[in-house]
């Protein structure tokens, strides 16, 4: 299998004319992500990968069991981003990880050159502890805390 990243396929993209997608589908399948629920394999890979069981990640992300198990099956849909983000700090996910994980599950990315943006950034590089941790890192420094999470949604 040959995975390419999204730049080397934006680049075959960029001299791939519409009378040939067809063949860009079928010499790029194993790179595309076609099916229903990406994010959900993406997050099963993940923690199978880091060897974490998703009740844990949970627990630590503080976040309900029930509503958890319902955002990685796909059953419910957040429109928070601060929710993955939690995840994806529970789960144990690198800056990169993380980035990844809120593309396929089609939110904006942390950008650098926004404050709070930029601490998280520097919280997933640096791992400082529970995400208790990170929520009072951001308000010491005048951001808004990672949101709470619940049924609600």
């Amino acid at each position: 299998m040959n995975m390419k990243n999204t730049d080397e396929l934006e680049k075959i993209l960029g001299s791939t004319h519409p009378n040939n997608i067809s063949n860009y589908f079928e010499q790029n399948k194993d790179s595309l992500l076609e099916e229903e629920r990406p994010f959900k394999r993406y997050m099963d890979e993940k923690l199978k990968e880091k060897s974490l069981q998703r009740y844990d990640v949970f627990i630590a992300a503080d976040i309900p069991d029930r509503y958890g198990y319902k955002l990685l099956s796909g059953e419910k849909r957040t429109k928070r981003r601060d929710v993955i983000i939690r995840l994806c700090y529970a789960a144990q996910f690198s800056l990169e990880e993380l980035q990844k994980a809120l593309r396929i599950y089609e939110m904006p990315q942390l950008y650098a050159k926004i404050k709070r943006d930029a601490l998280i950034m520097s919280c997933f590089n640096q791992r400082p502890g529970s995400v208790l941790e990170v929520n009072s890192f951001l308000k010491k420094n005048a951001c808004e805390p990672l949101s709470t999470v619940g049924s609600q949604e």
